[in-house]
Order: C-alpha cells, then sequence, then structure tokens
C-alpha cells in the first residue's frame, strides 16, 4: 500500500507541476504580447514624430528658398540703386 501510494502521489506531483508550468507559460505569453504592442505603439509615435519633422524640414527649405531668392532681388535693386546714386552726383 505505501508503493501504491507513492506512486499516486508522484504522479499527483506531475500533474500539479504541469500544469503550474502551463500557467505560467500563459503568463508569460500574454506578458511578452503587451510588451510588444507596447513598444509598435512607441515605435508608431516615433515615426509619426519623425513624419512631422520631415514634413517641417521640407517647409523650412522652401522658405528658405524663397529668401534666398528675395535676398537676391533685394542685392540686384540696391545695386542698381547705387548705380544712379552715384550718377546723380556725378
Amino acid at each position: 500500500m505505501t508503493v501504491e501510494l507513492g506512486i499516486v502521489v508522484a504522479i499527483l506531483g506531475l500533474v500539479v507541476s504541469y500544469l503550474g508550468y502551463q500557467l505560467n507559460k500563459s503568463k508569460s505569453i500574454k506578458t511578452d504580447s503587451r510588451d510588444t504592442a507596447e513598444v509598435r505603439s512607441e515605435l508608431g509615435y516615433i515615426r509619426k514624430g519623425v513624419d512631422d519633422i520631415r514634413i517641417d524640414l521640407k517647409a523650412n527649405e522652401k522658405n528658405i528658398a524663397h529668401l534666398s531668392e528675395r535676398v537676391t532681388r533685394v542685392e540686384e535693386s540696391s545695386k542698381q540703386a547705387h548705380k544712379r546714386i552715384d550718377n546723380m552726383e556725378n
């Protein structure tokens, strides 16, 4: 009878340890899934931020090109004005 009791206890121990393993395995999968979802959402926010920065950079480049063109026109205009002033002085 002690041998049968020992076998039953051993089998119950195996069943309990297996069930505990399965329970912890599903919890770790849930935790991993949650962590993966958080990382993906954070990457989405970073991607959106980078896209916004690129759009702003393109707008700034356009503004700089426009200002550069205007500065060139102003320089040409002032050069012509100086020539006219020099002609008036002579």
